[in-house]
């Protein structure tokens, strides 16, 4: 079978060696490049496909890229306060769950939560990162798994939340920027990861809790 293979980054298509590879110069997360702009994304496709009349491996160029300033500030406003008795951060998050279902009708699941913690439990995974930023080894805390892989479950519950409340689709790491540095679940993640690294947590264990090249 035929094959072409899409990426955003020259030198993994490089070092994999597809057959077929196209390097798009585009945001990680957008192999398309532009959200809701059809004809762009059917010159990426055309591109792709008219490879598939090499008989040669190879990889080409798309002509035109994208690129993501890190600019642009998602407005994306949080619901108030409900209960005062939860911690801000696990009140916030339940107050999000009416937005997060109305993105999932609307676009499907494609970055939400699921892959470590459902998304009804995404309120008690939040409380177990407060657990550490308050001092609780994490170990000790009740993360539900992985500390990373829960803390990117966490993200995309928030981000494809922010889907149904933004007028717009944001820029490729705008929600990302929301998320880390708007956000109570972020800030409440940040001070897990902080708490991680000055009680000698292996690295590898708290360094992508957050993404810093956003």
């Amino acid at each position: 079978m035929a094959t072409v293979a899409i990426g955003s980054i020259r030198e993994q298509i490089v070092r994999t060696a597809p057959p077929r590879g196209l390097f798009c110069d585009f945001p990680l997360g957008r192999p398309l490049g532009k959200p809701g702009d059809a004809a762009f994304q059917h010159r990426v496709l055309d591109h792709a496909l008219a490879m598939l009349k090499r008989t040669e491996p190879g990889v080409e160029d798309f002509a035109e890229a994208v690129v993501d300033e890190g600019t642009e500030m998602l407005v994306c406003p949080l619901p108030p306060r409900y209960d005062p008795d939860a911690h801000p951060a696990v009140d916030e998050a339940r107050g999000l769950r009416a937005a997060y279902d109305r993105a999932v009708a609307a676009h499907g699941n494609r970055t939400g939560t699921g892959r470590a913690v459902r998304v009804e439990d995404i309120p008690d995974a939040i409380e177990a990162f407060a657990r550490v930023a308050a001092g609780t080894p994490w170990k000790e805390a009740g993360i539900p798994g992985i500390p990373a892989r829960v803390a990117q479950d966490i993200r995309g519950y928030y981000e494809t939340a922010a889907l149904a409340i933004a007028d717009h689709t944001p820029a490729a790491w705008a929600s990302t920027r929301w998320f880390r540095d708007s956000t109570q679940a972020g800030q409440t993640i940040r001070a897990a990861q902080q708490a991680m690294e000055a009680a000698g947590v292996r690295r590898d264990l708290w360094s992508f809790l957050l993404p810093t090249d956003s």
